[in-house]
């Protein structure tokens, strides 16, 4: 049976089996390299070269490429669609994982890296948006990337705990066989996706109405003709006329001002800023610090025979904590998940590095910071994992979103998307890189930068981040027209033919002042 004949509840499933099998290779990928490091064949692979900035730049030069590849995204994932960006990075994947496998050098690991990481580019800035243009319920997006955010941050575990059976062998095969592995979550993946059709949101702005109407009555079981696929055919068109007449007024020299001033009405620059800012903001919280070196984090404390096992089991509460998000994130809003979590997260960094400050030589002590660590990543992938990938997709609804495909207006969310992943993989670089240098010189003062962003996420998230649970991401866009802080802004009700309405006053605004100034 072919795939494209799947409809309905079954369409998507397959769809979020697939997305979530993107993520996981995604996650994989980024821990896959972290369990090897110390490992004495890879060393000798490499020369045994141990520098200062030799480990952090293999490691980091993945990072750089997936935020230089975010960047182009906003450039050529509008043309080749969602669809088509998650398989371009699947095949550049499968290539640098085999390349990567077979290195016998620093400089060939790093530019196989750059190879990688522009594929995790890709994939991570056109999935979440696939995932939200597809679901044809309110209530399909939260829990279809809790989803994902699950099986994301399980590839990172999987991969530590594959490194940890290959490393009881002094081979060389022992760390390269666990890096081409991922090769198989890019085969089944990217296999896949090549069958399934891409969002009917994408089709529809691209002019191609038969097929995106197609999919929205493949989507929801249906004929084209009946009123739900009508309804949300009304809805998706209005909401890309209303876009394109607050479009007509928005200049590239207004991103200049990071979204302090912004006169468009749905505010698209300010929204694709906050697509920009709270990824990195999330990096700024120290997540990435802890996953990508938890290894050398927990050397401090355990026996060196412990230490693998400690950051295996250190990444499943990573992963546990993911879960209750899939069941609770419709109830609860992502505001909520966002702002509390932060809050959450602010008291445990502190408590964490109050003991890691009084710790040395004192090991009771040194235990309880590592415990406080193990229910901080457990809060992080609650609060902050799932939520910052489908709330800033979500927020930027145009054609640049692809990551931001939430509170992006649907012309801009390719370039949401891109922004959002370009503010992950920055933050991600600059940490991933500067960590290991900066624990080497001030030790446990790090962390009062890792305190630091923990506070200014939750000013960020209380000033400027509004509830969009429960609203189609038709809807959103109008939120942002009331232009007091979120947490003042009341609820509503938006039907298509606001949406008309606001569109035709938007035209018809534009035709007056045209008029004033002949």
């Amino acid at each position: 049976m072919e795939l494209i004949t799947l409809k309905g509840r079954k369409l998507y499933l397959l769809m979020k089996i697939i997305c979530g099998t993107s993520f996981m290779m995604y996650g994989y990928d980024a821990g896959v390299l972290g369990g090897v490091l110390l490992h004495p064949p890879f060393l000798e692979a490499i020369g045994n070269r141990t520098g200062d900035y030799v480990i952090p730049m293999i490691v980091a030069s993945y990072d750089l490429a997936a935020c230089v590849t975010a960047i182009g995204v906003a450039f050529f994932a509008f043309n080749i669609g969602r669809r088509g960006t998650v398989v371009l990075g699947k095949i550049v994947a499968i290539i640098g994982s085999v390349i990567q496998a077979s290195s016998y050098s620093v400089s060939q690991l790093i530019v196989v890296r750059l190879c990688t990481g522009f594929a995790i580019g890709c994939i991570s800035s056109a999935v979440p948006t696939y995932l939200n243009e597809t679901g044809i319920e309110i209530g399909d997006r939260g829990p279809a990337n809790a989803f994902n955010a699950i099986l994301l941050i399980s590839g990172v575990p999987l991969a530590y705990w594959i490194d940890y059976g290959f490393t009881f062998s002094d081979a060389q095969w022992s760390w390269r066989v666990p890096i081409i592995f991922q090769c198989i979550f890019a085969i089944i993946s990217g296999g896949t996706m090549w069958f399934l059709p891409d969002t009917p949101r994408w089709y529809y702005a691209r002019n191609r109405f038969e097929e995106g109407d197609a999919v929205l009555a493949q989507l929801n079981d249906t004929d084209v003709d009946s009123e739900k696929v009508q309804y949300t055919r009304r809805e998706i068109m209005a909401n890309i006329e209303a876009e394109l007449e607050a479009n007509s007024s928005l200049r590239w020299q207004d991103f200049l001002t990071s979204g302090i001033v912004d006169n468009t009405r749905m505010k698209i620059v300010r929204r694709i800023c906050i697509c920009f800012w709270m990824p990195m903001i999330r990096e700024w919280m120290g997540s990435s610090l802890i996953a990508y070196y938890s290894s050398v984090i927990l050397s401090t404390v355990a026996k060196p025979s412990l230490v693998s096992l400690l950051s295996g089991v250190l990444n499943i509460f990573f992963t546990l904590g993911c879960v209750p998000l899939y069941f609770t994130v419709e109830r609860v809003g992502r505001r909520s998940v966002l702002l509390y979590g932060a809050i959450a997260m602010t008291v445990l960094i502190s408590a964490f590095t109050a003991l890691v400050a009084t710790g040395p030589g004192h090991p009771a002590i040194q235990w309880a910071s590592i415990a406080i660590i193990f229910l901080f990543l457990a809060t992080f992938g609650y609060a902050w994992q799932g939520c910052v990938w489908w709330y800033c997709s979500r927020h930027l609804r145009t054609h640049l979103s692809t990551l931001g495909a939430e509170i992006a207006p649907l012309e801009y969310r390719h370039i949401g998307a891109g922004a959002c992943a370009t503010g992950e993989w920055l933050m991600t670089f600059i940490t991933v890189f500067a960590g290991p240098i900066a624990f080497a010189r001030i030790g446990w003062y790090f962390w009062l930068w890792v305190i630091s962003c923990n506070v200014i996420a939750i000013v960020f998230v209380y000033l400027l981040c509004p509830e969009t649970g429960g609203k189609t991401l038709e809807q959103v866009d109008y939120l942002f027209i009331d232009t007091r802080f979120a947490g003042l802004r009341k609820d509503f009700d938006v039907t298509p033919e606001d949406m008309e309405e606001y569109a035709m006053s938007e035209k018809q605004r534009k035709d007056d002042l045209k008029e004033d100034l002949d």
